[in-house]
Protein backbone atom coordinates (compact mmCIF):
# COMPACT_ATOMS: atom_id res chain seq x y z
CA UNK A 1 0.00 0.00 0.00
CA UNK A 2 1.48 3.44 -0.89
CA UNK A 3 2.47 6.19 1.96
CA UNK A 4 2.27 9.57 1.78
CA UNK A 5 4.96 11.90 3.34
CA UNK A 6 2.95 11.14 6.91
CA UNK A 7 2.61 7.70 6.53
CA UNK A 8 -0.73 7.65 6.40
CA UNK A 9 -1.92 5.03 3.82
CA UNK A 10 -2.52 6.85 0.50
CA UNK A 11 -5.73 4.65 0.00
CA UNK A 12 -6.91 5.60 3.47
CA UNK A 13 -6.67 9.68 3.10
CA UNK A 14 -9.82 10.65 1.07
CA UNK A 15 -12.20 8.47 3.47
CA UNK A 16 -10.34 10.29 6.09
CA UNK A 17 -11.75 13.49 4.76
CA UNK A 18 -15.07 12.35 4.69
CA UNK A 19 -15.30 11.60 8.10
CA UNK A 20 -14.64 15.30 8.88
CA UNK A 21 -16.54 16.44 6.27
CA UNK A 22 -19.63 17.77 7.34
CA UNK A 23 -17.78 20.14 10.09
CA UNK A 24 -15.08 20.97 7.79
CA UNK A 25 -16.16 24.31 6.53
CA UNK A 26 -16.54 25.23 10.41
CA UNK A 27 -13.05 23.98 11.45
CA UNK A 28 -11.12 25.80 9.08
CA UNK A 29 -13.89 28.94 9.26
CA UNK A 30 -12.22 29.17 12.49
CA UNK A 31 -9.18 29.55 11.14
CA UNK A 32 -7.94 33.50 10.76
CA UNK A 33 -7.41 34.29 7.21
CA UNK A 34 -7.65 30.72 5.70
CA UNK A 35 -10.07 31.81 2.83
CA UNK A 36 -7.82 35.00 1.90
CA UNK A 37 -5.13 33.22 2.05
CA UNK A 38 -6.68 31.22 -0.59
CA UNK A 39 -7.86 34.50 -2.56
CA UNK A 40 -3.97 35.71 -2.04
CA UNK A 41 -2.73 32.33 -4.13
CA UNK A 42 -5.61 32.65 -6.72
CA UNK A 43 -4.89 36.40 -7.38
CA UNK A 44 -1.03 35.91 -7.69
CA UNK A 45 -1.98 33.57 -10.67
CA UNK A 46 -2.16 36.56 -12.85
CA UNK A 47 -5.18 35.75 -14.62
CA UNK A 48 -5.87 37.80 -17.58
CA UNK A 49 -9.05 39.15 -18.51
CA UNK A 50 -11.17 37.99 -15.46
CA UNK A 51 -10.43 34.14 -16.84
CA UNK A 52 -12.95 34.95 -20.23
CA UNK A 53 -12.46 32.68 -22.44
CA UNK A 54 -9.78 30.81 -19.88
CA UNK A 55 -9.93 26.85 -18.50
CA UNK A 56 -8.35 26.26 -15.31
CA UNK A 57 -7.88 23.42 -12.89
CA UNK A 58 -8.77 23.40 -9.52
CA UNK A 59 -6.93 20.39 -8.11
CA UNK A 60 -7.88 18.78 -4.71
CA UNK A 61 -11.29 21.11 -4.73
CA UNK A 62 -11.93 20.04 -1.01
CA UNK A 63 -15.64 21.35 0.11
CA UNK A 64 -14.81 24.07 -2.01
CA UNK A 65 -13.08 27.29 -0.55
CA UNK A 66 -10.25 26.92 -3.75
CA UNK A 67 -12.89 26.48 -6.03
CA UNK A 68 -14.55 30.04 -4.98
CA UNK A 69 -10.93 31.64 -4.54
CA UNK A 70 -10.37 30.75 -8.26
CA UNK A 71 -14.03 32.24 -9.22
CA UNK A 72 -13.15 35.39 -7.32
CA UNK A 73 -9.99 35.87 -9.35
CA UNK A 74 -11.21 34.47 -12.94
CA UNK A 75 -14.99 34.90 -12.96
CA UNK A 76 -15.29 34.58 -16.63
CA UNK A 77 -13.19 31.42 -16.06
CA UNK A 78 -14.65 27.76 -16.71
CA UNK A 79 -13.74 25.53 -13.59
CA UNK A 80 -13.36 22.33 -13.48
CA UNK A 81 -13.31 21.05 -9.66
CA UNK A 82 -11.73 17.84 -8.72
CA UNK A 83 -11.78 15.97 -5.14
CA UNK A 84 -11.00 12.15 -4.50
CA UNK A 85 -12.99 12.36 -1.26
CA UNK A 86 -16.91 11.98 -1.91
CA UNK A 87 -17.91 13.36 1.30
CA UNK A 88 -15.49 16.57 0.96
CA UNK A 89 -16.71 17.31 -2.84
CA UNK A 90 -20.23 16.23 -1.86
CA UNK A 91 -20.51 19.61 0.56
CA UNK A 92 -19.05 21.85 -2.47
CA UNK A 93 -21.46 20.65 -4.98
CA UNK A 94 -24.32 21.75 -2.04
CA UNK A 95 -22.94 25.12 -2.56
CA UNK A 96 -24.60 28.10 -5.08
CA UNK A 97 -22.12 27.86 -8.15
CA UNK A 98 -22.51 29.56 -11.31
CA UNK A 99 -22.77 26.97 -14.54
CA UNK A 100 -18.86 27.42 -15.56
CA UNK A 101 -17.75 25.57 -12.29
CA UNK A 102 -18.04 21.76 -12.52
CA UNK A 103 -17.15 19.14 -9.34
CA UNK A 104 -15.86 16.06 -10.29
CA UNK A 105 -14.91 13.30 -7.81
CA UNK A 106 -11.78 11.42 -8.78
CA UNK A 107 -8.35 11.10 -7.34
CA UNK A 108 -6.00 13.64 -9.08
CA UNK A 109 -4.06 11.08 -10.64
CA UNK A 110 -6.98 9.44 -12.45
CA UNK A 111 -8.25 12.60 -14.31
CA UNK A 112 -8.17 10.73 -17.66
CA UNK A 113 -10.13 7.64 -16.74
CA UNK A 114 -12.64 10.22 -15.23
CA UNK A 115 -12.88 12.33 -18.53
CA UNK A 116 -11.13 15.47 -17.63
CA UNK A 117 -8.30 16.22 -19.81
CA UNK A 118 -5.78 19.39 -20.80
CA UNK A 119 -4.83 21.69 -21.82
CA UNK A 120 -5.38 24.46 -19.11
CA UNK A 121 -4.73 27.52 -19.15
CA UNK A 122 -3.77 27.73 -15.21
CA UNK A 123 -3.91 25.08 -12.04
CA UNK A 124 -4.44 25.53 -8.53
CA UNK A 125 -3.83 23.11 -5.75
CA UNK A 126 -4.34 23.84 -2.52
CA UNK A 127 -3.32 21.62 0.19
CA UNK A 128 -2.48 18.48 -2.19
CA UNK A 129 0.46 17.90 -2.91
CA UNK A 130 2.11 16.41 0.79
CA UNK A 131 -1.03 14.21 0.66
CA UNK A 132 -0.57 12.31 -2.83
CA UNK A 133 1.92 8.89 -2.93
CA UNK A 134 4.03 10.82 -5.67
CA UNK A 135 4.18 13.92 -5.87
CA UNK A 136 6.55 14.42 -8.53
CA UNK A 137 4.55 12.35 -10.43
CA UNK A 138 2.15 14.51 -10.09
CA UNK A 139 3.97 17.17 -10.64
CA UNK A 140 4.73 16.16 -14.23
CA UNK A 141 1.08 15.18 -14.80
CA UNK A 142 0.23 19.20 -14.09
CA UNK A 143 3.39 20.16 -16.44
CA UNK A 144 1.37 18.16 -19.00
CA UNK A 145 -2.26 19.29 -18.59
CA UNK A 146 -0.95 23.23 -18.94
CA UNK A 147 -1.11 24.96 -21.86
CA UNK A 148 2.87 26.34 -22.29
CA UNK A 149 3.87 29.39 -20.40
CA UNK A 150 0.23 28.47 -18.18
CA UNK A 151 0.94 28.71 -14.38
CA UNK A 152 0.59 25.70 -11.58
CA UNK A 153 0.35 27.89 -8.53
CA UNK A 154 0.78 25.51 -5.39
CA UNK A 155 -1.07 26.70 -2.01
CA UNK A 156 0.94 24.78 0.63
CA UNK A 157 1.96 24.82 3.87
CA UNK A 158 5.82 24.31 4.26
CA UNK A 159 7.07 25.52 7.54
CA UNK A 160 11.00 23.51 7.52
CA UNK A 161 13.03 26.53 6.12
CA UNK A 162 12.07 28.01 9.40
CA UNK A 163 12.49 26.87 13.33
CA UNK A 164 10.28 29.82 14.27
CA UNK A 165 7.48 28.18 11.69
CA UNK A 166 8.40 24.46 12.50
CA UNK A 167 7.50 25.93 16.20
CA UNK A 168 3.83 28.01 15.81
CA UNK A 169 2.99 24.97 13.87
CA UNK A 170 3.95 22.13 16.30
CA UNK A 171 1.82 24.50 18.88
CA UNK A 172 -0.82 25.68 17.75
CA UNK A 173 -1.72 22.00 16.43
CA UNK A 174 -1.04 20.39 19.88
CA UNK A 175 -3.74 23.53 21.64
CA UNK A 176 -5.64 24.34 18.75
CA UNK A 177 -6.18 22.33 16.01
CA UNK A 178 -6.48 18.76 16.61
CA UNK A 179 -8.45 19.17 19.95
CA UNK A 180 -11.17 21.20 18.05
CA UNK A 181 -11.00 18.10 15.61
CA UNK A 182 -11.48 15.78 18.31
CA UNK A 183 -14.41 18.18 19.85
CA UNK A 184 -16.30 18.15 16.69
CA UNK A 185 -16.07 14.81 15.04
CA UNK A 186 -14.60 12.29 18.27
CA UNK A 187 -12.06 11.41 15.68
CA UNK A 188 -8.57 13.76 15.12
CA UNK A 189 -6.89 11.58 12.82
CA UNK A 190 -7.47 14.23 9.80
CA UNK A 191 -5.26 16.99 12.06
CA UNK A 192 -3.06 14.58 13.58
CA UNK A 193 -2.47 13.56 10.05
CA UNK A 194 -2.30 17.46 9.04
CA UNK A 195 0.09 17.88 11.48
CA UNK A 196 2.54 14.84 10.62
CA UNK A 197 2.54 15.30 7.24
CA UNK A 198 3.24 19.30 7.31
CA UNK A 199 6.59 18.48 9.90
CA UNK A 200 7.64 15.93 7.38
CA UNK A 201 7.05 17.97 3.86
CA UNK A 202 9.17 19.55 1.82
CA UNK A 203 10.49 23.35 2.67
CA UNK A 204 10.14 26.21 1.09
CA UNK A 205 13.35 25.49 -1.54
CA UNK A 206 12.87 22.10 -1.61
CA UNK A 207 9.85 22.52 -3.48
CA UNK A 208 10.84 25.07 -5.80
CA UNK A 209 13.59 22.47 -6.43
CA UNK A 210 11.27 19.96 -6.99
CA UNK A 211 9.03 21.92 -9.36
CA UNK A 212 12.31 22.52 -10.90
CA UNK A 213 12.72 19.14 -11.36
CA UNK A 214 9.80 18.05 -12.76
CA UNK A 215 10.13 20.46 -15.59
CA UNK A 216 8.67 23.44 -15.00
CA UNK A 217 10.56 26.52 -16.77
CA UNK A 218 10.59 28.45 -13.62
CA UNK A 219 9.33 27.94 -9.94
CA UNK A 220 8.99 30.87 -7.15
CA UNK A 221 7.36 31.38 -3.79
CA UNK A 222 5.62 33.68 -1.41
CA UNK A 223 4.74 33.01 1.94
CA UNK A 224 1.33 34.96 3.13
CA UNK A 225 0.71 37.46 5.77
CA UNK A 226 -0.47 36.76 9.47
CA UNK A 227 0.10 34.00 11.94
CA UNK A 228 0.63 31.74 9.06
CA UNK A 229 3.40 33.84 7.57
CA UNK A 230 6.41 31.21 6.79
CA UNK A 231 3.92 28.42 7.15
CA UNK A 232 1.52 28.69 4.47
CA UNK A 233 3.17 29.64 1.06
CA UNK A 234 2.06 29.84 -2.71
CA UNK A 235 4.44 28.42 -4.88
CA UNK A 236 3.94 29.61 -8.67
CA UNK A 237 5.49 27.86 -11.62
CA UNK A 238 4.98 28.41 -14.99
CA UNK A 239 4.99 25.11 -18.15
CA UNK A 240 7.28 25.62 -20.54
CA UNK A 241 6.79 27.78 -23.79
Amino acid sequence: MSMNSSGLPRAVVPSTFDVEAPSYDRLVGANPGYHEHLRISARRMRIPNGGRGLRLLDAGCGTGASTAALLDAAPEAEIVAVDASAGMLAQAAAKSWPETVTFVHTPIEDLAEAGVDGPFDGILAAYLLRNLADPDAQLRRFRTLLRPGATLALHEYSVADSKLATAVWNAVCAGIIIPMGWYQTRDATLYRHLRRSVATFDGASALRDRLRAAGFASAVSETVPGWQRDIVHTFLADAPR
